[in-house]
């Protein structure tokens, strides 16, 4: 039963989530309040580990949660609920947008997702800050500050590596973890 209900939860997300992993993220909220297979921290750690890890952070946090709800048979229950609805849908899509892609409607049913996916993901990154600087002391949250202190400065450094700044972070995330 706990593998119907992963894939229904995740093919749920799967579905709705339109613009990938980080717009899931207020329905993986929702879902750490409604179901006990990870908690809001469980899912910030997720998220830092999704990140650095390569390939699609989607994927990789439905695998999470259903590998630590009912391990490999729970990750890969969850993992095809997420990816279900995508594969339906982009059956469904090829044979229909082949033949009215050049449509005003469908070309303005398009333009419209993408307030809301931006809205999704500002809701994501909304929450997952409000978590990481108001539920631990402030010298915890150091990291996160600097971290956005370090990005706004490397508008301005033309040659400040990518690699730099995510490298340092880490550092000071470990640092400051302990």
């Amino acid at each position: 039963m706990i593998y119907l209900t992963l894939f229904w939860e995740f093919f749920q997300i799967g579905t709705f989530a339109v613009g990938g992993g980080l717009a899931a993220m207020p329905f993986l909220f929702s879902m750490a309040d409604r179901q006990p297979w990870f908690t809001h921290e469980m899912l910030v750690d997720m998220i830092a580990v999704s990140e650095i890890a390569p390939g699609p952070i989607g994927v990789k946090m439905s695998t999470y949660a259903g590998f630590s709800a009912a391990g490999v048979p729970g990750a890969l229950a969850a993992t095809m609920g997420l990816i279900a609805p995508g594969v339906i849908m982009i059956l469904l899509l090829v044979r229909v947008l082949s033949k009215v892609q050049e449509n005003e409607h469908v070309q303005g049913a398009f333009y419209g997702l993408r307030p809301a996916v931006t809205a999704l993901i500002a809701a994501a990154a909304l929450q997952i800050a409000g978590f990481t600087l108001f539920t631990e002391s402030s010298f915890q949250a150091l990291p996160i500050i600097l971290l956005i202190l370090l990005i706004l400065g490397a508008k301005y450094i033309k040659q400040f590596s990518p690699l730099v700044m995510i490298c340092t972070a880490a550092v000071l995330g470990i640092i400051f973890r302990f």
